[in-house]
């Protein structure tokens, strides 16, 4: 039949839509702070505070303070230079109304107000404004006190519980002309942030902490007026990263704290006066690291002043220097590794140097490229060769003599310890692997077992080791057992006796339950009283579920036939409405939960629906919910009638799937009806 004519999508000239001033940010917060959930909202702390360790950075700044108060506004202080008040020239508003207005617009794009800075994109305060519902900023300079308020993102002043609309700076009072600084509270928009996002007191502590170590002298203040007392407390440091590894080491040293600097520099291409061109720039490296007797490891790293959890280009230098310099300086001749020389099986990897390893970099230098506006990784390609050679020169002078010989011994000594210990471990993996796939008890290795059997007890079969690690957590294991399926379950529609019985999951399973296989299966020696399948609700899924289910109509028939298989149905979709959790299991369900939660003032943008693409994606809680908890979970009860259906439907995976191209193009052919055949490609 011919194909039907296209609808119109009206995409024309009227459908191009440009965003002005802040609505980009309201459109897509995620894009500029990570999100809307507690993440997102302490992110815009986040860009506050590093306004003022720049300050602090750049020597304008010495006090930072961070104020959480019972109204759910927090306000930031510091004693900066201030943010200057005079009329913008093209603008014709003052220059603290454009930061806060304009995105993209601040000191720090050249190299005159800041050489390096931790808020380079210019959008740091004027994202804190597009997403409050109230802001004020008060500037001293100039011997006054200068304000300006922002009531949904317009300018003025407030008189009491009253607005007017004004681009004039008002002046508050006149101070020392000495005195300057900013300070500027927000009250976070709730019709954008999820109800439940806060700012963590834990959180907040530990980012102003690792401010403190980052700018030596810096004195940054919390205090926390939301609980019935003051909550305040003060951080200072005089060592910079030294004592960042301090306070992070735990246990008995190794080493002691080894500090590495050096500046190198680099070019990079940037647009000037419109034109593409080629700049140099300096980068100063710190590092501080020491190796304790444990085996956690703690690596903290920094672009100028802002911490980069992902990482980047300055991480991936720092840890190919100090696996280079392990396996090049300190572990050649070791006599612990001698027999492992031989087989050429005596360097580090990663996880060997990374043993106890406590250590801090942080690179400065002029506009660094970062991954996302959050800033959480660097991008400049060239700063990773840069730390390697500062890091690997250091360390190879800290073996050759300028570090203490009995440090360096014992260094020695952990790094080849580790490379034993990994080495065996996975000689005793493959020696289990290539022995057997059972436990000494007789049952399959992975089997989480329960410790109660019968007709209570349940066998759940999971899909994956990312779903079965939460399973394990979140079971009843007095009855709850979980066999992981991690290859591929065979199709036994298909195939041989031989071939299902050589089959490791098939094993397995037959294994677990206790009862046999084929005509020999006894219902009554059935260790479990169910089986459960827990699949992803996507494609995947229902083919691992057919299989299984054309597994068992074949091989354990009398499970189906009394009516103990079931099928676990995991919620597609959950939000959490004042403190309420909902469920939906398809898309037309979770719309008329939208519709039900929108009945009052609630408005749909606000119910943040999260959509599971599997089970691995749940969280223990989530999983248990949904899956193991009797009390909440939805389990399906799957009949002969189930089973005869998955068989049809697992031969039809295997034409569709499978790899005889000659089968599939045939059904292709046989049942294109909705297209026209002549104008197929077969």
């Amino acid at each position: 039949m011919a194909a039907a004519k296209k609808k119109s999508t009206g995409y024309d000239a009227d459908a191009i839509q440009t965003l002005e001033g802040l609505d980009a940010v309201r459109k897509r917060p995620g894009m500029y702070i990570g999100g809307t959930g507690s993440q997102g909202l302490e992110h815009l702390v986040w860009e506050l505070i590093d306004n003022g360790v720049d300050e602090a950075a750049s020597g304008h700044a010495n006090r930072i303070e961070v104020v959480f108060h019972r109204d759910r506004s927090i306000e930031v202080i510091d004693n900066g230079r201030g943010i200057p008040i005079g009329k913008h020239k093209k603008r014709k508003v003052s220059a603290l109304e454009v930061v806060l207005t304009e995105l993209h617009a601040g000191g720090k794009f050249g190299s005159g107000a800041y050489g390096a800075s931790g808020g380079l994109h210019g959008v740091g305060a004027s994202v804190v404004n597009a997403l409050s519902a109230k802001l004020v900023a008060e500037v001293d300079r100039q011997g006054s006190t200068w304000r300006l308020a922002f009531n949904e993102r317009v300018a003025g002043h407030f008189t009491g519980a009253k607005f007017k609309a004004s681009h004039e700076l008002e002046k508050v009072k006149r101070i020392s002309p000495n005195k300057t600084g900013t300070r500027i509270r927000f009250w976070p928009d709730w019709d954008i942030f999820d109800p439940e996002a806060s700012i963590d007191y834990g959180t907040v502590r530990d980012r102003i902490a690792r401010a403190t170590f980052l700018v030596p002298g810096l004195r940054i203040t919390l205090t926390d007026k939301r609980t019935g007392s003051k909550n305040q407390e003060e951080f200072l440091s005089r060592g910079g990263l030294k004592d960042l590894v301090e306070y992070e080491s735990n246990g008995d040293s190794v080493t002691k704290v080894i500090l590495l600097t050096g500046i190198e520099t680099f070019e990079e291409k940037v647009p000037v006066n419109g034109k593409m061109t080629t700049v140099e720039r300096d980068c100063v490296v710190d590092v501080a690291l020491r190796w304790t007797d444990g085996y956690e490891t703690s690596v903290s790293s920094f672009v100028n002043t802002v911490p980069t959890p992902d990482g980047g280009t300055h991480l991936s230098g720092f840890e190919r220097a100090l696996t280079r310099a392990i396996n090049d300086k300190l572990l050649p001749g070791t006599k612990k590794l001698a027999k492992l020389a031989k087989a050429d099986k005596d360097r580090a990897i990663k996880d060997d140097v990374h043993e106890g390893l406590v250590a801090a970099i942080k690179v400065t230098f002029p506009e660094p490229q970062f991954r996302g506006q959050t800033k959480r990784e660097l991008g400049t390609p060239a700063i990773q060769s840069i730390v390697y050679e500062v890091v690997k020169t250091g360390l190879t002078k800290w073996f050759d003599g300028e570090g203490p010989k009995s440090h360096v011994n014992s260094l020695r000594d952990k790094m080849a310890t580790a490379i034993l210990n990994r080495v065996a471990s996975r000689q005793v993996l493959e020696n289990n692997r290539k022995a057997a796939s059972f436990g000494s008890s007789g049952m399959p290795a992975k089997l989480a077992d329960c410790r109660n059997h019968g007709p209570d007890s349940e066998l759940l079969i999971v899909e994956g080791d990312s779903a079965a690690g939460p399973a394990k957590l979140g079971r009843d294991s007095s009855n709850m057992a979980i066999l992981p399926l991690r290859g591929k379950v065979v199709n036994a529609a298909k195939a041989t006796v031989k071939q299902v019985l050589d089959n490791a999951e098939a094993q397995a399973l037959f294994t677990a339950v206790g009862a046999g296989s084929g005509d020999a299966f006894d219902l009554d020696a059935a260790r479990y009283g169910r089986i459960v399948i827990l699949c992803d609700a996507d494609v995947d899924g229902s083919h691992i579920r057919c299989l299984l289910l054309t597994l068992m109509h074949r091989y354990m028939r009398p499970l189906l036939e009394a009516g103990r298989v079931y099928a676990a149905q995991p919620p597609l979709f959950t939000t959490k409405v004042s403190g309420e959790t909902y469920r939906a299991f398809t898309d037309l369900e979770k719309e008329q939960i939208t519709a039900e939660l929108t009945k009052g003032n609630r408005k749909a943008e606000n119910i943040r629906w999260q959509r599971f693409k599997g089970l691995g994606e749940m969280n223990v809680d989530e999983l248990a919910a949904a899956a193991l908890d009797p009390e909440t979970r939805i389990l399906r009860r799957l009949t002969m009638r189930d089973a005869q259906e998955a068989e049809e439907a697992s031969k039809m995976f295997e034409v569709l799937m499978g790899s005889n191209v000659e089968n599939r193009r045939n059904f292709l052919v046989e049942n294109s009806t909705l297209f026209d055949r002549d104008a197929l490609d077969v």
